[in-house]
């Protein structure tokens, strides 16, 4: 039997609901969440497109639940809130933390729905916030000295085709610089230019070291001044960089809280952290504006930063729940060769999401449906079809504006028409 691409989409989205559904019925969740006494809740939104909507996912902590995905055109306090509440009455057990980022609509909803739950700021969040002019001048820097160190191709043609022990030699060393400038670290906590910097040092050490036993091949001798101009010619630029994250660290570290210490304490350090990066602020002219940026963005996080200190179980951080997100783009980039989520996540990220955790947490369970299962299966149809029509008609759009516009005045028009 020959089937049709559409008619494989189509049972694949069926299998989706279905799978969502079962996922998120009232029972089940109920049964999941039998043997705990409360609900940590992560929240988070993925955009894949700026100015669309945005798929917001609630998820258990505790259990790894996912209990509830939807999109939303506008993500306001009271969208937020509304989330929130209808979670919060569904659930059999009281929600008494929320993880989330420090988006201050977030912040509202939840203070709004959850007044009395701890919400934690994403401690991953707040540092890549804080540290941004930071992180931004270790990249500037990065870039200034890859600019600078070019020519590697040259030097490696020389020696393409040469199966001698000198030739290897010269390519493992190409083969270091060339690794060292293509390795981009993620921030806050990973200072790329940093890492790009102290490798080029260790090469250029190595190459020296050569040099003084008089066994530095012609290549090399390039590949030594090419790494020696990058890095004379950005020296300067690096001082206030290495000062800068080492603030970075700092603060991580005392976060990190491997002493075990109490939130007090914790708190106690970190407004010292502070007032010491106000002092070298006032020093540091080159410093005065990236640390000035950390404390100010710090005390917005403030109230948020040390609810996992105090309450045992709440995490630090929203990455799980990130991770979650990647884990789904990791699999349709797999299947569609896409580089970001696709427009379509929301759609029906609604359903696929859920639908592809359930599915590798719970390979080949059966998909039951309880009471009032097809009346919500319709009413799931119902919306996904609505947000299908309205990504229909931005298509139509875009491939015959004065056509499409002609088909809503036509209607208006007769409408206005007499009955």
């Amino acid at each position: 039997m020959t089937l049709a691409q559409r008619t494989v989409t189509n049972l694949l989205d069926r299998y989706d609901e279905l799978r969502t559904l079962h996922a998120t019925d009232p029972d089940r969740i109920r049964q999941q969440l039998a043997g705990q006494d409360r609900v940590i809740l992560a929240l988070d939104g993925l955009q894949p497109d700026v100015g669309h909507e945005v798929l917001w996912v609630l998820r258990d902590c505790v259990s790894g639940q996912v209990l509830l995905a939807r999109s939303l055109l506008s993500a306001t306090q009271n969208d937020l809130a509304a989330l929130l509440t209808e979670v919060r009455d569904a659930l059999p057990i009281p929600i008494t933390a929320v993880v989330s980022d420090g988006q201050h609509s977030i912040r509202k909803a939840v203070k709004k729905a959850l007044p009395d739950a701890t919400h934690q700021l994403c401690h991953f969040h707040y540092l890549r916030e804080a540290a941004k002019p930071i992180y931004e001048a270790d990249r500037h820097a990065k870039k200034e000295l890859k600019k600078r160190v070019r020519g590697i191709r040259k030097i490696e043609r020389e020696v393409e085709g040469n199966a001698d022990e000198e030739s290897e030699v010269v390519r493992g060393y190409c083969a270091a610089v060339r690794s060292a400038l293509t390795d981009d670290g993620r921030p806050p906590l990973v200072a790329s230019g940093l890492k790009l910097l102290d490798r080029l040092r260790a090469i250029r050490a190595s190459l020296e070291r050569l040099r003084w036993r008089g066994a530095l091949p012609a290549q090399l001798a390039r590949l030594h001044r090419l790494v020696v101009k990058g890095l004379t010619e950005t020296e300067a630029m690096w001082p206030s960089v290495e000062r800068g994250y080492r603030w970075v660290w700092r603060v991580a570290q005392l976060l990190g809280n491997e002493a075990g210490r109490s939130g007090s304490e914790i708190r106690r350090r970190l407004r010292d952290s502070l007032r010491g990066m106000l002092r070298a602020a006032q020093r540091d002219a080159e410093l005065a504006k990236p640390l000035r940026h950390f404390v100010k963005v710090t005390r917005s996080y403030w109230t948020g930063l040390f609810g996992c200190y105090g309450s045992s179980g709440v995490p630090r951080t929203n990455n799980d729940l990130e991770q979650l997100f990647g884990s789904y783009r990791y699999n349709e980039r797999r299947a569609s060769g896409r580089k970001q989520a696709s427009p379509g996540l929301v759609v029906r990220g609604s359903v696929r999401l859920v639908s592809g955790l359930l599915t590798r947490l719970e390979p080949g369970t059966e998909l039951p449906l309880g009471p009032g299962g097809l009346e919500r299966w319709r009413r799931m149809r119902a919306e996904l079809e609505r947000r299908q029509e309205a990504r229909r008609k931005q298509r139509r759009f875009r491939k015959d504006p004065a056509a499409y516009l002609g088909q809503l005045e036509n209607r208006l028009l007769k409408l206005s028409l007499p009955a």
